[in-house]
């Protein structure tokens, strides 16, 4: 059985940072790409990162180039979003996905599992 289990998510200030952990179970690590998308309240969902554990590709919404850096532990079956300087638009639940693949994937149908979320709060 697949599972996706996120955590690390909680309420920030503007300008702090947070890293978000994907802990994966139930399937062939190194052959997936997983992926993060979030959900700000009254918004759409939207992907923010992901990496391919197959050739180490990643991928980067424009909202997330150069605060957000998206890495994988293979030996823990962990991937990790560490997110800096964040914003209140950061505000969301950010949801852990994963699909079978080679290069990082970008859009929602692209995956096949969804994890619950975290939800990560930026506030003053």
């Amino acid at each position: 059985e697949v599972q996706l289990q996120a955590s690390g998510g909680g309420l920030v200030q503007p300008g702090g940072s947070l890293r978000l952990s994907c802990a994966a179970s139930g399937f062939t690590f190194a052959d997936y790409v997983i992926g993060w998308f979030r959900q700000a309240p009254g918004k759409e969902r939207e992907g923010v990162s992901s990496i391919s554990n197959n050739d180490g590709s990643t991928y980067y919404a424009d909202s997330a180039k150069g605060r957000i850096t998206i890495s994988s532990d293979s030996a823990k079956n962990t991937v990790y979003l560490q997110m800096n300087d964040l914003k209140p638009e950061d505000t969301a639940v950010y949801y852990c996905v994963a699909a079978r693949g080679i290069v990082a994937l970008r859009w929602e149908d692209d995956y096949d599992f969804w994890g619950q979320g975290t939800e990560v709060t930026v506030s003053s």
